[in-house]
C-alpha cells in the first residue's frame, strides 16, 4: 500500500512540475517529509530521483541547440566539486541523526528563498541588470556554481528555480529556452552527483525511489500537454507560498 502512495506523490508533483515548471526537489522533498521520512532520506531519495527524472529532459533540448556547453561547463566546474565535498563533510558525521537540524534548517532557508524568485523573479530581474563581459559572466556563474553545490547536495532544492534566476540575471542577453536547457543540463550531472554521495552515506530508499520514478516521469510529460489550459499566473503564487510555508516552519520550528 505504501508503494501505491509513493507513486501517487511522483504523480502529482509530476504533474505539478509540468504545468508550472517549479523545480521538483523545491515539492518534493517537503512531501516526503509529510510522509515521515528523515530528512536525509527524504534529500537523498530526492536528489537522485531528479537526476534521472531529469536526464531525458537534457538530450531533448541538446538536440534542439537550447544548451549553452559553455556556460553549464562554466557552473558545473564550481558546482560538482562543491557536491563532492559538501558530501564528504556529511560523511564525517557519525551518524546522520547527527546532521538532521543542518539540512531542515538549510532546507527552510532554500524553500524561502526559491519562493521569492518564483514570484519576484521578473521584478528581480528588471531591477538587478549585471553590465559584465563574457569573462566576468563565467567567472560569476562558476561563484555560483559553489553556492548550488553545496546547498542543493544539503536540501536537494535549488538546481532548477535558482539556477534559472542566476542565468537570467548573469545573461540578460540569452533567449528562455536556452536558459531552460542549459539549466537542466547542468541540473542533472549535479543532482546525479549528490544523489550517488547519497548512496555512499546510506540515505537512498530505493522503494521509494521506484514509485516515485514511475508516477512522476508520465505525470510530467502529462503535465507540459495541459499546461496552457491551466492559469499558470495563479497556480505558481499558490506554490510559492505553500513552500515559503514549509520553509518557515523548517527553518525557525
Amino acid at each position: 500500500m505504501d508503494f501505491i502512495w509513493y507513486i501517487m506523490a511522483g504523480v502529482g508533483v509530476g504533474l505539478a512540475v509540468g504545468i508550472t515548471g517549479v523545480g521538483g526537489g523545491s515539492l518534493m522533498t517537503p512531501l516526503l517529509l509529510m510522509f515521515g521520512f528523515p530528512p536525509h532520506i527524504a534529500i537523498g531519495t530526492d536528489l537522485l530521483y531528479a537526476g534521472i527524472a531529469k536526464s531525458t529532459g537534457v538530450v531533448m533540448h541538446a538536440k534542439r541547440g537550447n544548451v549553452n556547453w559553455r556556460i553549464m561547463g562554466a557552473m558545473a566546474a564550481g558546482s560538482l566539486p562543491a557536491s563532492f565535498v559538501t558530501v564528504w563533510a556529511l560523511s564525517q558525521f557519525e551518524h546522520p541523526e547527527h546532521y538532521q537540524h543542518l539540512l531542515t534548517g538549510t532546507l527552510g532557508l532554500m524553500l524561502i528563498i526559491t519562493a521569492i524568485v518564483i514570484v519576484f523573479r521578473k521584478h528581480i530581474h528588471r531591477f538587478l541588470k549585471f553590465n559584465i563581459n563574457e569573462r566576468q559572466g563565467s567567472t560569476a556563474i562558476f561563484l555560483c556554481g559553489l553556492v548550488l553545490g553545496i546547498f542543493v547536495t544539503l536540501t536537494s532544492v535549488g538546481a532548477g528555480a535558482l539556477g534559472t534566476a542566476m542565468m537570467m540575471l548573469l545573461f540578460p542577453a540569452m533567449q528562455a529556452r536556452n536558459v531552460v536547457g542549459t539549466d537542466l543540463a547542468h541540473a542533472v550531472p549535479l543532482t546525479l552527483v549528490a544523489g550517488i554521495g547519497h548512496v555512499f552515506l546510506g540515505n537512498i530508499d530505493y522503494n521509494l525511489l521506484a514509485g516515485l520514478l514511475l508516477g512522476s516521469i508520465p505525470a510530467i510529460y502529462i503535465g507540459t500537454k495541459v499546461a496552457s489550459f491551466v492559469p499558470n499566473k495563479v497556480l505558481q503564487p499558490v506554490l510559492a507560498t505553500a513552500l515559503a510555508s514549509f520553509g518557515v516552519k523548517y527553518l525557525f520550528f
